[in-house]
């Protein structure tokens, strides 16, 4: 029987009868020739993506709500910054939904990111996927050199200051949050005390932008993308 191979994630590929030898031989069923047809109108494999594996990944190994949450925000900034700098945006995007996405299983410094590297290199993710990812962690002795890994330092705490944010306003929403709530939020030690204000600065400027302008950036962004899924709320 003659095959292809249609990518559908890193080192996850799906067997396929082929369209231009096995299904338009003459001894092909015709029962196949109409169950190939219907499956290509209702599930067409192709339209499979990067992202479609990076979400699974990520909930495979998280459960809790809010990382969820917080993978998706950092993915929205990501985004948002790839568009800006004329970059790949799904390749962006991805280190951003999974930049954490062991972190619910291996939390400790001694672990984490480094359990997350070892599956991640087991399921054939890139190279510079996986160093992205190491990067953002300040103890792992990776540098950040590329523009991807210094967006993805920059956009994680702030991602999760911006939705602490929005959490303590009257609907919860992020439509009520601006850029200067935040920065007023910051300087309030005792508010979301976990979320590192030196690295929200120093993200900023690792990444050459200015701290007001990356914080009215990842605040439209995170609007946007919210906007987009959920509606008025987080």
């Amino acid at each position: 029987m003659f095959t292809d191979y249609v990518p559908l994630a890193p080192n996850n590929r799906v067997l396929i009868w082929s369209e231009n030898a096995f299904l338009r031989e003459p001894s092909c069923p015709l029962w196949l020739l109409v169950f190939w047809w219907a499956f290509r109108k209702c599930y067409d494999v192709r339209t499979m993506s990067a992202r479609n594996a990076a979400w699974n990944l990520l909930t495979e190994f998280t459960q809790s709500e809010s990382l969820r949450k917080h993978a998706l925000a950092v993915e929205a900034c990501m985004r948002g910054y790839a568009r800006k700098f004329g970059a790949d945006e799904e390749l962006w995007g991805t280190v951003g939904l999974i930049h954490d996405f062991d972190y619910e299983k291996y939390p400790s410094p001694q672990e984490h990111p480094y359990k997350g590297n070892e599956i991640l290199k087991q399921r054939g993710y890139s190279d510079e996927i996986r160093r992205a990812i190491m990067s953002h962690a300040e103890y792992s002795g990776v540098t950040r050199d590329s523009q991807m890994e210094k967006a993805l330092f920059a956009c994680d705490e702030l991602a999760g200051f911006i939705t602490a944010v929005a959490l303590v306003k009257p609907s919860k929403s992020l439509a009520e949050v601006e850029a200067k709530s935040v920065r007023k939020k910051m300087k309030d030690k005792a508010f979301a005390r976990s979320v590192s204000r030196e690295d929200i600065t120093n993200g900023a400027a690792e990444l050459g932008v200015d701290l007001d302008q990356h914080i009215t950036f990842c605040t439209l962004n995170l609007k946007f993308e919210n906007l987009q899924q959920n509606g008025a709320s987080i």
